[in-house]
């Protein structure tokens, strides 16, 4: 290649001051290049690979968010919004209802907060959290899982070697020990009526009564208009 080079340097045509002229090639050299070289040489600066028009409305060329940037952004408005929910807390109309039925007070879940922390002093907490873990035991349709639910639930609230065993007669007892043979979303039902019935009755007329209902009730309560003289 040097001594080609050396030898069309000195072919190159000279003009009357000894300058060295460089002509143009035929048109008949510029047909033998390979088209799709040319592609990749005269394409812009910005167009995508597959396009080499220099249209500005090519798809390629613009930019947009891909779902895994949008999706953070969802997520985050949904956890505002829970985060809102709880901040602002029952209404004087949720802790009325309270009152009313104890089913009202278990299917809220500020009311399940309020009663929960009275159960904790009387050390009874257990029992609601034994009637919510069977809540959601079922809820659940997988089969390792209720499997694997139904033995944490045995061990943490029937189990008497647990210390948050709850209280139960000795038929149910004789009813989940057949049921566990066979592990289910419905183990515990019947465990779970003898729960609800014995909070109902006793752990529920003494929370109406307590000073903790009744100050987040007076703490919600409007207070009365002055008297116009």
């Amino acid at each position: 290649m040097g001594s080609e080079q050396v030898e069309m340097g000195k072919r190159l045509p000279q003009d009357n001051a000894g300058h060295a002229h460089i002509t143009t090639p035929n048109t008949h050299m510029l047909d033998s290049v390979n088209t799709h070289t040319l592609g990749w040489l005269s394409a812009p600066p910005n167009a995508c690979c597959f396009c080499w028009c220099c249209c500005c409305s090519c798809s390629c060329l613009t930019v947009r968010p891909s779902k895994n940037e949008r999706i953070p952004e969802r997520t985050s408005e949904k956890q505002t919004e829970s985060e809102v929910e709880e901040v602002r807390g029952p209404t004087l109309e949720d802790v009325r209802s309270w009152s009313q039925t104890f089913e009202q007070l278990i299917k809220s879940p500020h009311g399940r907060a309020s009663f929960r922390q009275f159960l904790k002093t009387e050390f009874s907490e257990e029992n609601l959290l034994f009637w919510l873990a069977c809540e959601e035991l079922r809820k659940e349709t997988n089969r390792t899982a209720v499997e694997q639910t139904v033995k944490q639930i045995y061990e943490d609230y029937i189990s008497i070697l647990s210390p948050r065993e709850v209280s139960l007669d000795s038929r149910v007892r004789e009813v989940i020990n057949k049921n566990m043979l066979e592990p289910t979303s419905h183990t515990f039902d019947d465990a779970q009526q003898q729960i609800y019935t014995l909070m109902q009755r006793d752990s529920y007329p003494r929370y109406i009564s307590s000073s903790l209902y009744t100050d987040l009730l007076k703490s919600l309560e409007e207070p009365q208009p002055p008297n116009e003289s």
